[in-house]
C-alpha cells in the first residue's frame, strides 16, 4: 500500500494500514441494518432486508433501476418518508434509526455534484465544517487535508465553472470527506462522467479507499464495472431482495442463478446434457443449467472439443474478437466465446470448429 497524505485527526479517517490478515469484523464500526422493508402505498420497495457491512468495507450495491438500491442508500441517509417502512439501522454502534440527516455524521455524493456556483473550491469544501461551527483554523487545516487527499491542493481559489466534470466530482468528494464521516455513501458517482474519464475517476475512488482503510463506503451503481473493479464486496439486488452478496470474484465465478450471470458478464447457459459428456453424474442433472463464461472456452479444430458447429459471427473490439458460434446440439441459441486477439488461428464465419473448456470452469446453477 502506497504512503499517503491522509486527513488528520481520529475517527473514520485514521489511515492506519489494515493490519494483513485481520478481518473486519474484529473493528468497531460499521453499518447493521436488520429487516428492513420499505412501502410506498402497495407497492414494496425493500422487503425485509438485513445486511452488515464492516468497518473499513468497500460494498457496492448494484442492481437494475427500480429494484431498490438508492432506497437503500436513503435510508442509510435518513432521507426516506414512506407510508410504509420498518427496521433498525445501527452505524459506528449508534442507533441511527430516528436521528435526522444532519445528525448521522454521513459523507453524500449523489449524481448531481450540487456545488455551490458562487463559492470557490475551498468554500464549497469548507460549508460542512462552517455549519459545525468549526473553528478558523481547524477550517483551513481540514479543507486543505481534504483537497491534497484528492488530488487538488493548489485548487482552493478557483470556482466550480473553472473545473472539468472530474474535478468537480473530486471537489464534491473532498466535501463529504473533510466532516470525517462514519460512513460515505456514493449513489451513482461516476455516471456523468464519460467513458475514459469513468475509467480514470474508477481508479482514483480505488486508490482513495486504499489510503483511507479505516473508511466504510457503500456505492450505488448499475454498472458492472463499478462493481468488479471497486468492491470488497459486491450486494447485487433483484425487485427489493438481495440476490447474492459476496466478493465481485464470487459473483462472476460462482452466481447463484441465471439473473446473477448474466448481470455480472456474458454467461453461456447451456443444459447440463450439452455441457456434460455421457457418463459425467451431472450429465442428467434436471433442477440446474451449466454456465460457461465466454472466455473460458476456446476455438479449436473440429474434432478436438467437447462441443461442435459453425462459426455465426465474428466482432472486433479492439484487442478482443467477440464469437459466436452456433453449436450442433443447439443451433437455434448461439453461444459466446471471447478470445485474445493473435492468441490463435483468426475465426472466419461459416467455418466448422469445437469448442474446449476445463470442467472446472463450468458451475451448475439454478435458472
Amino acid at each position: 500500500m502506497n504512503t499517503a497524505t491522509t486527513l488528520a485527526g481520529s475517527g473514520a479517517l485514521d489511515a492506519t494500514p489494515r493490519a494483513e490478515g485481520v478481518a473486519r469484523t474484529s473493528e468497531p464500526g460499521g453499518v447493521q441494518i436488520e429487516h428492513l422493508t420499505v412501502r410506498f402505498g402497495s407497492r414494496t420497495v425493500l422487503d425485509d432486508l438485513s445486511l452488515t457491512i464492516e468497518r473499513g468495507e468497500l460494498l457496492t450495491v448494484l442492481g437494475r433501476s427500480g429494484c431498490g438500491k438508492t432506497t437503500l442508500l436513503r435510508f442509510i441517509a435518513g432521507f426516506i418518508e414512506a407510508d410504509g417502512l420498518a427496521g433498525t439501522l445501527t452505524v459506528a454502534g449508534r442507533d441511527l434509526t430516528h436521528v435526522p440527516p444532519h445528525k448521522r455524521n454521513l459523507g453524500l455524493l449523489f449524481q448531481s455534484y450540487a456545488l455551490f456556483p458562487h463559492l470557490s473550491v475551498f468554500e464549497n469544501v469548507a460549508f460542512g465544517l462552517r455549519a459545525r461551527r468549526i473553528s478558523t483554523k481547524e477550517i483551513a487545516r481540514r479543507v486543505a487535508d481534504s483537497l491534497k487527499l484528492v488530488q487538488l491542493g493548489d485548487a482552493g481559489h478557483v470556482m466550480p465553472a473553472q473545473l472539468s466534470g472530474g474535478m468537480q466530482q473530486r471537489v464534491a468528494l473532498a466535501r463529504a470527506l473533510v466532516i470525517e464521516p462514519d460512513v460515505l455513501l456514493l449513489d451513482e458517482p461516476l455516471s456523468a462522467l464519460d467513458a475514459n474519464l469513468r475509467a480514470s475517476v474508477r481508479s482514483e475512488l480505488k486508490a482513495l479507499h486504499e489510503r483511507l482503510p479505516n473508511l466504510t463506503i457503500v456505492c450505488v451503481t448499475h454498472d458492472q464495472d463499478d462493481a468488479l473493479v471497486l468492491s470488497d464486496r459486491t450486494l447485487l439486488m433483484r425487485d427489493g431482495y438481495i440476490a447474492q452478496l459476496g466478493t465481485p470474484q464470487d459473483l462472476y465465478d460462482k452466481p447463484s442463478d441465471a439473473f446473477v450471470a448474466r448481470y455480472l458478464g456474458a454467461a453461456n447457459l447451456l443444459p447440463p446434457n450439452v455441457a456434460f459428456a455421457l457418463g459425467d453424474a451431472r450429465h442428467a442433472e434436471r433442477e440446474r443449467v451449466a454456465c460457461l463464461r465466454p472466455e473460458a472456452m476456446r476455438i479449436v479444430p473440429l474434432g478436438e472439443g467437447q462441443l461442435h458447429g459453425t462459426i455465426a459471427s465474428v466482432e472486433w473490439y479492439g484487442s478482443v474478437l467477440s464469437v459466436q458460434v452456433a453449436l450442433d446440439a443447439m443451433p437455434g441459441e448461439p453461444v459466446h466465446v471471447s478470445m485474445q486477439r493473435g492468441s490463435g488461428v483468426m475465426p472466419e464465419k461459416g467455418a466448422r470448429i469445437s469448442l474446449r473448456y476445463e470442467a472446472d470452469d463450468v458451475v451448475l446453477i439454478k435458472p
